[in-house]
Formats: structure tokens, C-alpha cells, sequence
């Protein structure tokens, strides 16, 4: 049996020496001016990642064990828990204001504009951590204290807490450093930064609630990311103009990104949008602009009306290097929030007051009117001979890609005409609790009530495998109107309140994530009462000869359909169907839509 053992361990042992071999591509080495924030690992106040030299992160308890004694040093911050993940951990948040607020009607008491910073929420991508406690430790004992005098800082360190500890060395070939990192997804294999819609995970649940109770003004969720190689280290995008909020977005792009552009461009560092290539292997293709989804946590903002900016650092770039960008970004917003708060308030409170109709539920890819001046790496192309497919090599050399064409998805498709209300039935309570979760406005029917109302029938098609935990299904809607009675503990969903776009983009079926797409109402399309064929025989002769109009339709489909005249089980199908014995339910959205008159 030792010797089977020895055996078994010889291949992994003989990779993991030829992961140690450089596989990623060339770097030029990197100066900059924020290399000055970075304390010496002798210092004493010298974070953990500091101590070695900004190219390992701590894990969970090395963390919070220094950050707990930064909060025992300073009257400035607290520590509160949001939650604790399936494997037990707390997810902490430090919160950092001139009064030392310790709770949401406190911090809201001062006036100040709230940041909220996430790190951690891909664990292995951890860059964030490490600013936010350089920053934390500078605010706190150091020279930056007056950062805090008109805005507050709400800082999770580690969002993904379980993934944070399933630590490796290998966990993320593609990127450079940390040393070890922690891992993508959640203990149950969730990715958390394809949650916020469906809120499955407790995580999310956890981030959630914090976002109603503490009401930051601004959100960031820190990443780092995969893909081509480019110059820029510090990239970042937010919701477009085209989306749900889009006075927030003329406030990022016009006031907001010039400003932390050019924080990180004194600062030695090259920021740039948020990059994705059409074609990883072939730039000439162009670039992608990216309009996210509410699953995502800036299509998510975008939806709730939260302005919420997306960082992703470059993979490629040393660890060092992205945490120091990570760093004075977070620096100049909170200086910039201080200085040009109003100006978001009021931004946020145009895209909450706006009630669009119709409703835009997706969008279509189309060219862009504009290129973008990509700042890029060479390469060459070659066939690998291990693949036997072409590859790309990049050399490290910079080079000016000039307007590259750009296309996104900015093209109106699917909408629909504004409803006043959704009517929810109340068995449909996973629904509800997940409404109430996201913080939308709801009220219950006390007395049954009958008025028109809009329904739709769904035609469904079930996605070939699942996803995030969840069996997703698109559906094609078709609306019909009449009267419905609506039950005693009926839901009500006004579309007239702060939330309404983030309740449209849960409740319209055919909104990418909406909660029926998510498979929220999957036993809708679940047949439970059939007719045996020895009774919608006779049945369907009965129905001929009583009803002349019926006839001629089954002379019609007869005539034009001939695989339906030549399968005798559709065409019994048909007559049941059409019968009073169908399940009028089936494949009908429960939640019904009240129309302005």
C-alpha cells in the first residue's frame, strides 16, 4: 500500500515542479509615486501584508487580529458583523467616522456622504483587503485622519470569507500574487458576484440587508482580472448611460473618473475602462463595452439606483503594484465624495424619481459610434505545439492599439408598457422573501378584490445544465387582459417607490434575471393532471359537433400543419387543450400587472 502511495503522489509532485517554471507573460518592472505609502515591514505599524513586502496577504485570523488591534487604537473605527457564512466565519465590516459611529442611525446622524469598499468577494482576488487596511492604519494613526472630516468609510475587508480560507499557492495561475490567495467561489461552490439578484447564498443575504441599513451613497467591489495583457493596472467601469440610473453615470463618467484618473496617473499608475476584448486572440476585433446584468454587483447598483463601481485590477501586474493603485483610488473617492457628495445625492435622487415607459428588459449588441485608444500589449501568433491550435505570445512591449471598434449591448430589445403594480398570490412566499430582502416596498391585500388586469402565458425552454446552484429557464411572454380576483393576502408591488426598476427587473419574466429566469417558479411548468386517450377520443368528437367554430380551427390546422395531421397523439393533445379540462395554470406567470387606466 506504500508503495501504490508513493506512486500515486509522483505526477502531482513532477507538475507541481513545472508550475514553479515562469509561464505567465514578460513584465516590465514598475516605479511610481505610490510606492511611498507602503510602510517598511520593520515599522510597527506595518500591516501583515507589509511585512513581507506586499507580496503575501494574511489569512482570515491574521487579519482581523491586526485589524482588531488598529480598532482598539483609534476611537475613530468599530468593527460589526453582517453575517457568518455556511462554515461559521463572521463577515466583518470596519466602520470608520470623526464620531467613531457604531451603528446605521449614528453614522447617518453626522450627514456625511457613506463609502461602502468590498474586498474579497472572489477571494483569491484580494487586492482590496490590503489597500483598505493600509488606508484604515493611515486614517487612523497617521496623517490622512482629515479624510474623514465629510465622509464616513464602511470597509469589508473579506467578503467571501470561506474562500478566503481555502488557500493555496495555485489557486489562481493567471495572476501574480499574492503568494498564496484564497479561492473564487463560496464553500458551496457559489459565486457571489452572480448573487445579487437571486440572493441565494447567505453572504449575499448578509451584504444585502448591510446595503439597506447602512445606505452607503457610494459602492465599490474590488476584483482582479482574467484575460489579455494591456498596460493599464488600475481598470474600472460602472452602469451606462443607456441603464436604469443615468444621472448616477454622468456623475461617474464627468465628475468621478476624471478625478481618480488623474489621482492614479500622478501616482505612476495607468488607469483605464473596464476592459474586455471581443476576441482574446485577435484585438483587431475590437472591444467589448460591457452592460452588466443586476446579477453582477454594478448591474445590481445600477438597478437599485446605488451608484456602484466595479475596480478590476490587472491580473498580470504585480501584486504590489495593484494594491498601491487600489490604494490611492480609494483615497481620492473618499476625498472626492467629501467634496462632491451633494452633487451623487442629487444624481441618485433624479434616477429614483424617473419611472421609464416602456420598460427596456433587454439589450442587443450594436457598434459603437466611438473607438477607443487602447493602450496595449504585442504580441505575436504562432501554433503551440502542444494544442496544435494558434496562440497568442506577448512580448511585454507596450503599444498603441488607435480606435479599436467597440461593441455593446446598448440596443433596445425586449420591453414592455409600465405597469402601476405587480399582484403576487401569497403561496408564492420564497418570492416575497426575497423582495422584502432586496428592500422593495410591498403591501397585502386585507379583502379579496376583482379588477382588470394583465397576465402573461409563457412559452419555456430550460437552460441544458445548471447554473449558480439553480436551474434557469428563458421564457417567450405573451400578455393577455381580464378580470382576475385576487385573494385575501394578495402581495402588492407598487412601481411608484425608490426600488421600482430593481422590482421590474425581478418581476417581468423575461428580464435576464428575473426570478422566474433564476427558476424561482419552475413548477409552473410542471403538467400534474393528464386525459387518458379512451376519454379525448370521444371527448373530441363531442367538442366537433358542438362547436362549429373549433371544427373549422382543427380544418385549418389540419390544412397548414401537415406534421401535426400525421401524429395522431398532437392532434388529441390539441382537443385537450382546448378543452375545460386543461390546466388553465400551466405555463401561466402567477404574478399578475396592473395598467394605468
Amino acid at each position: 500500500m506504500k508503495h501504490l502511495l508513493v506512486a500515486a503522489l509522483l505526477p502531482m509532485t513532477a507538475f507541481g515542479h513545472y508550475l514553479n517554471d515562469p509561464i505567465l507573460p514578460p513584465q516590465h518592472p514598475w516605479q511610481g509615486a505610490s510606492e511611498q505609502l507602503q510602510l517598511p515591514a520593520s515599522d510597527p505599524l506595518a500591516t501583515p501584508g507589509e511585512r513581507g513586502g506586499l507580496t503575501l496577504s494574511p489569512d482570515y485570523q491574521d487579519s482581523f487580529a491586526w485589524l482588531d488591534a488598529l480598532i482598539e487604537r483609534s476611537p475613530m473605527l468599530s468593527k460589526v458583523s453582517l453575517g457568518s457564512s455556511p462554515q461559521g466565519r463572521e463577515i466583518w465590516m470596519v466602520v470608520a467616522s470623526k464620531e467613531g459611529a457604531a451603528t446605521p442611525e449614528a453614522l447617518a446622524a453626522n450627514g456625511n456622504p457613506t463609502l461602502l469598499v468590498q474586498a474579497g468577494i472572489h477571494a483569491g482576488e484580494i487586492d482590496g483587503k490590503e489597500a483598505g487596511m493600509m488606508l484604515l492604519r493611515d486614517m487612523a494613526l497617521g496623517e490622512k485622519g482629515t479624510l474623514l472630516n465629510g465622509v464616513n468609510l464602511l470597509f469589508v475587508p473579506i467578503f467571501n470569507v470561506d474562500g478566503h480560507e481555502r488557500r493555496d499557492a495555485y489557486n489562481r495561475v493567471n495572476q501574480r500574487g499574492p503568494e498564496v490567495m484564497g479561492w473564487r467561489t463560496t464553500a458551496t461552490n457559489l459565486n457571489l458576484n452572480r448573487d445579487y439578484a437571486k440572493a441565494d447564498a447567505p453572504e449575499m443575504q448578509a451584504m444585502i440587508r448591510a446595503l439597506n441599513l447602512w445606505k452607503p451613497l457610494l459602492y465599490i467591489d474590488v476584483h482582479v482580472t482574467d484575460g489579455i495583457d494591456y498596460q493599464y493596472d488600475v481598470t474600472y467601469g460602472y452602469n451606462l448611460a443607456v441603464g436604469h440610473s443615468p444621472a448616477t453615470y454622468h456623475w461617474l463618467d464627468n465628475i468621478y473618473r476624471p478625478s481618480v484618473d488623474g489621482a492614479l496617473s500622478r501616482a505612476g499608475h495607468i488607469p483605464g475602462p473596464l476592459v474586455f476584448a471581443m476576441d482574446n486572440t485577435d484585438l483587431s476585433q475590437g472591444l467589448s463595452l460591457w452592460n452588466p446584468s443586476p446579477r453582477y454587483s454594478n448591474g445590481y447598483g445600477d438597478a437599485r439606483h446605488l451608484p456602484t463601481i466595479l475596480i478590476e485590477n490587472h491580473s498580470l501586474k504585480p501584486f504590489r503594484q495593484r494594491v498601491l493603485g487600489t490604494y490611492v483610488m480609494l483615497e481620492q473617492t473618499l476625498a472626492l465624495l467629501a467634496d462632491k457628495g451633494a452633487e451623487l445625492r442629487q444624481a441618485v435622487k433624479q434616477d429614483q424619481a424617473r419611472r421609464p415607459d416602456p420598460l427596456i428588459l433587454t439589450w442587443e449588441s450594436e457598434r459603437q459610434p466611438k473607438g477607443w485608444d487602447f493602450k496595449g500589449i504585442g504580441y505575436t501568433k504562432e501554433i503551440s505545439e502542444v494544442s496544435g491550435a494558434q496562440v497568442i505570445r506577448w512580448n511585454g512591449e507596450p503599444k498603441l492599439y488607435p480606435n479599436l471598434p467597440v461593441t455593446g449591448r446598448t440596443k433596445p430589445g425586449i420591453h414592455r408598457a409600465r405597469p402601476a403594480a405587480y399582484y403576487i398570490p401569497p403561496q408564492w412566499q420564497q418570492v416575497v422573501e426575497r423582495l422584502k430582502l432586496h428592500g422593495i416596498q410591498m403591501t397585502q391585500l386585507s379583502e379579496p378584490v376583482t379588477q382588470a388586469l394583465s397576465s402573461y402565458r409563457l412559452e419555456h425552454q430550460f437552460a441544458d445544465k445548471d447554473y449558480e446552484g439553480r436551474q434557469r429557464v428563458s421564457v417567450t411572454a405573451t400578455e393577455h387582459f381580464g378580470q382576475h380576483t385576487l385573494p385575501e393576502g394578495t402581495w402588492q408591488v407598487s412601481t411608484d417607490q425608490p426600488l421600482a426598476q430593481l422590482a421590474i427587473q425581478l418581476l417581468e419574466p423575461e428580464a435576464p434575471d428575473s426570478l422566474l429566469q433564476w427558476g424561482f417558479f419552475n413548477p409552473i411548468f410542471t403538467r400534474t393532471e393528464y386525459i387518458e386517450q379512451y376519454a379525448v377520443e370521444p371527448l373530441a368528437r363531442k367538442m366537433l359537433n358542438s362547436d362549429p367554430a373549433l371544427k373549422k380551427a382543427f380544418a385549418e390546422k389540419l390544412a397548414e400543419d401537415p406534421s401535426f395531421a400525421n401524429n395522431p397523439q398532437a392532434r388529441l393533445r390539441w382537443f385537450y387543450e382546448n378543452s375545460s379540462y386543461y390546466d388553465s395554470k400551466y405555463q401561466q406567470y402567477p404574478v399578475l400587472r396592473k395598467m394605468d387606466p
